[in-house]
């Protein structure tokens, strides 16, 4: 394998063979290739992209380039869900347990924030003891007992796609559909997924703010994926607000931990929660149909058997095991909560995520640069949704700070982030589509 040469036949347009693509991704795992080589590529399929043939070949020897999970003494479907990244999203906190404690096992394998989004490591950093880097035979126990285990990735799941993401973000290659494909779908298929559910965000608090890019990139994941054998959909969800009522790493934990024990219900999060639910069940063959598979998703959460799953999960990997009945005891708070006023009377019209989500790193809720350590008390709390009528002056949320002078920062932003009008305002579905 000559690696300009497979760089020269990519820029000049060529469909590269599966055994090239294979060879190269071996050489670039291995440390043979040079910074200047793999941004050469990078740049090639950015200009040039790929057919669906070599994004699937691409994802597969990335996914080859490390360990891959087994999990053949778990007798339940291997499952997972996967969110390109949004604003008060805390999603996969609540699924995990809830699709665990209808039948499947779900080895979810998560992310720090990345720009202006949040993370679910950050935020299940926030509880005192959790281990979100567990060994590989602790977080097989987890998932085989607990029936969920949400962790960070380790240094030997595709390897491949570490090396060539740091490269991609420092040659403008980021946003390349084929290589944001195989990068998030080679460490589901090194997961040993059997199904997969993907949330695909678009809007102004999202990396895709247009549909039909988001449409392209949903069509582009779920393809490669059942290509590559992994029975996959992918609904595309509106991020042009917070999800949750919450933005920030404590917050969204108490919010997530409100929602499990029956504190919170009725929320634009509680519709997406159990969309993403019923799609696992039907897809992993657990429900005949969504309607079915959603009311055992609610029953799930009301018994109190998800809560169940969330807190045995939490006490394995080092968590307090009361951290559901008792957050106080354990989510440290804020010192300054300070509310947000309404600039005017009128109805909350439109919402600037992406400024919401820049607010709490900001306040310290998030990196400015990889090694920044994170203030995870700080945030937003109790956030109104769009098409909520208000009074001038009556809080639309609550800043969670370090001290004064950030809250008062914070709130003036918050206030400019979002737009009030005379007019009540026709929002958009928070379901936009399934692919």
């Amino acid at each position: 394998m000559i690696p300009q040469e497979i760089i020269r036949r990519k820029r000049d347009g060529d469909e590269l063979a599966a055994a090239d693509i294979s060879s190269f991704i071996a050489a670039l795992a291995a440390g043979q290739l040079s910074e200047g080589q793999i941004g050469a590529f990078a740049m090639a399929v950015w200009f040039k992209g790929m057919s669906r043939a070599e994004i699937v070949a691409l994802t597969l020897a990335m996914a080859d380039s490390g360990d891959r999970l087994q999990w053949a003494d778990i007798d339940r479907p291997i499952a997972d869900k996967h969110s390109t990244g949004g604003v008060g999203d805390n999603v996969s906190l609540m699924l995990a347990p809830i699709a665990a404690a209808c039948g499947l096992a779900v080895p979810m394998i998560s992310g720090r924030g990345l720009g202006h989004t949040g993370g679910t490591l950050d935020k299940l950093e926030s509880i005192p003891g959790y281990l979100i880097t567990p060994d590989a035979d602790l977080f097989h126990k987890v998932v085989k007992e607990a029936g969920c285990a949400i962790i960070g990735q380790t240094g030997t799941l595709a390897p491949a796609d570490g090396r060539l993401y740091a490269v991609r973000d420092v040659t403008a290659t980021v946003d390349s559909i084929p290589l944001i494909t195989a990068s998030i779908l080679s460490k589901k298929l090194a997961a040993g997924l059997e199904t997969l559910v993907l949330d695909v965000k678009v809007g102004n608090g999202a990396f895709m703010a247009d549909r039909g890019q988001a449409e392209i990139l949903a069509q582009s994941l779920v393809e490669v994926a059942n290509g590559a054998g992994v029975k996959t959909s992918a609904l595309i969800t509106d991020m042009n607000q917070p999800l949750a009522d919450s933005a920030g790493n404590a917050v969204e934990m108490r919010n997530c931990l409100d929602f499990l024990a029956g504190r919170k219900r009725d929320t634009r999060l509680d519709i997406v929660v159990f969309a993403f639910a019923a799609e696992m069940l039907v897809k992993s063959g657990i429900a005949a149909s969504p309607d079915e598979a959603e009311g055992m998703a609610r029953r799930a959460l009301s018994s109190g058997k998800a809560a169940e799953v969330f807190a045995r999960m939490v006490s394995m990997l080092g968590g307090p095991a009361d951290l559901i009945e008792n957050p106080d005891r354990y989510l440290v708070r804020a010192p300054v909560e300070k509310p947000v006023p309404a600039a005017r009377s009128g109805w909350l019209a439109a919402c600037d995520a992406r400024g919401v989500g820049v607010s709490v790193i900001d306040l310290g809720g998030g990196r400015r640069h990889p090694a920044a350590r994170i203030d995870h008390r700080v945030g937003f709390s109790e956030l109104l949704p769009l098409g909520t009528r208000v009074n001038a002056g009556e809080p639309i949320a609550l800043v969670h700070a370090a001290d004064e002078a950030a809250a008062e920062r914070a709130a003036a932003a918050l206030a400019m982030h979002y737009r009030i009008t005379e007019d009540r305002p026709e929002l958009t579905p928070v379901i936009a589509g399934l692919i």
